[in-house]
């Protein structure tokens, strides 16, 4: 009677734990998404990328302290080799990523920003191809194919529209590109870190590292006194630093607890759509007809990409 009880509480709990776990995707998605809004809003403050960042990582290190400790207690300490992998990761993985991607946003749209940005499993692929000869099935060229196309789209419409500003906006996407491109390095190189390490273990210390560089390359590269800004600026990166960056990685990973990895990355797809609209009504961005189906084709490459994976 007790073991009938005990799996009947079960089954009433799953849906529950599913409608959590998707909305808790759903929220993440938006939320990192929100990153790219607030920083296009605070630099109408006149702040840089290098000060902004270091702004943002500085607010968010004791919270990264702290998930590294507490994901740490009762396990024994890194080795030698271990402590260098976490140091070359949150280097290539959030430091470089992150710098990259702030100084691509002074010249591109938060929704063009995005879709670059959702290319990343399409990086992960091709890192493994070129290091590893892992096997590249026809169906997910063909679906790389389609979400770049998507991207071309929405960055040839964004360079004509801006005139002689063409230039610029293709020196934004290269950056925001090689951000993509320098967080897929991550994802291929942590899995073994990840499974000596632990995941959250393993992502609070490297973002901790990350959080140190973007403090010292302010200190080496600005004066002290280019730490005054405006109290909006703060507030921003206050912002930005809690709500678009530790709060989506919690959610992030009590979403894939509850509903699994395949079923985050699905209802991730939000991401971009929710950027345009944030973009459209805090930035004031145009909703154009080419970035809707710009978006279509990046939405739709993914998935068939990420379906046709699951077929191996």
């Amino acid at each position: 009677m007790i073991v009938a009880e005990t799996v009947a509480s079960q089954a009433l709990k799953a849906p529950a734990n599913v409608a959590n776990g998707v909305a808790l995707a759903a929220l993440g998605a938006v939320a990192f998404s929100g990153k790219a809004i607030i920083v296009k809003l605070a630099y109408r403050y006149g702040v840089d990328a290098v000060t902004l960042l270091m702004y943002r990582m500085l607010f968010a290190l004791p919270v990264f302290l702290l998930m590294a400790w507490w994901a740490s207690r009762g396990r024994p300490p890194l080795a030698a080799r271990d402590w260098r992998g976490v140091v070359g990761l949150g280097v290539c993985g959030y430091y470089l990523a992150s710098f990259l991607d702030f100084a691509g946003l002074a010249y591109v749209t938060a929704g063009l920003e995005r879709l670059i940005l959702y290319l990343n499993p399409t990086l992960v692929m091709l890192f493994g191809w070129l290091l590893y000869g892992e096997r590249m099935r026809a169906g997910q060229i063909g679906a790389m194919l389609l979400s770049y196309c998507g991207v071309v789209l929405v960055f040839g419409t964004e360079a004509l529209g801006e005139g002689a500003r063409g230039a610029h906006t293709a020196w934004g996407v290269l950056l925001v590109f090689l951000s993509a491109a320098s967080y897929a390095v991550y994802l291929v190189y942590s899995g073994e870190m990840v499974r000596r390490v632990g995941a959250l273990r393993l992502v609070g210390l490297a973002t901790s590292v990350a959080c140190v560089c973007c403090v010292l390359q302010f200190l080496l590269l600005r004066p002290l006194s280019a730490a005054v800004v405006a109290p909006e600026v703060l507030w921003l990166s206050l912002l930005n630093a809690t709500a678009c960056t530790a709060a989506p990685v919690l959610m992030v990973m009590l979403a894939i607890e509850r509903i699994g990895a395949a079923m985050t990355a699905q209802t991730g797809m939000i991401g971009p759509l929710s950027t345009i609209v944030l973009a459209a009504w805090l930035l004031g961005e145009a909703i154009t007809v080419w970035m809707v189906a710009g978006t279509a084709l990046v939405l739709a490459g993914i998935w068939l990409f990420t379906r046709a994976g699951r077929l191996r």
